[in-house]
């Protein structure tokens, strides 16, 4: 399977100015990452750090504050990385099932879910 690239827009709420930036789609990472002058930029603010594994196995701290990611039609509010200042941007999944979009990996291309997975405990 190839790499996936898709072009969402950024802002600080679902009102206001937002910024269009080109991310790296890994169904991998949880946690979108964009770059940090992009979200300073936008307004948003880090809320808390957060302890992430890097492709390369270190750990490092991370702000993680909150934004909100169009694609297409779709919008939400999600939490994001601050990234390194120019660094790469990744579309994580929790953004992506928050959006309620997955991977086709014959096109490369995200598409809707057209059925939400639910698991249902029996209470025995």
């Amino acid at each position: 399977m190839g790499l996936t690239y898709v072009r969402i827009r950024i802002s600080k709420g679902p009102s206001g100015p937002a910024r269009a930036i080109r991310v790296l789609v890994d169904t991998g990472a949880t946690y979108t990452m964009l770059p940090r002058d992009a979200l300073e930029a936008m307004g948003v603010v880090a809320a808390r750090t957060e302890r992430v594994r890097l492709g390369d196995g270190r750990i490092a701290e991370w702000g993680l504050g909150e934004a909100y990611i169009r694609y297409g039609t779709r919008g939400t509010h999600t939490w994001v990385l601050f990234g390194e200042r120019g660094g790469l941007s990744v579309l994580g999944a929790l953004t992506l099932e928050e959006l309620s979009l997955q991977v086709d990996p014959r096109s490369r291309r995200l598409r809707r879910i057209k059925v939400a997975l639910m698991a249902v405990a029996s209470g025995a």
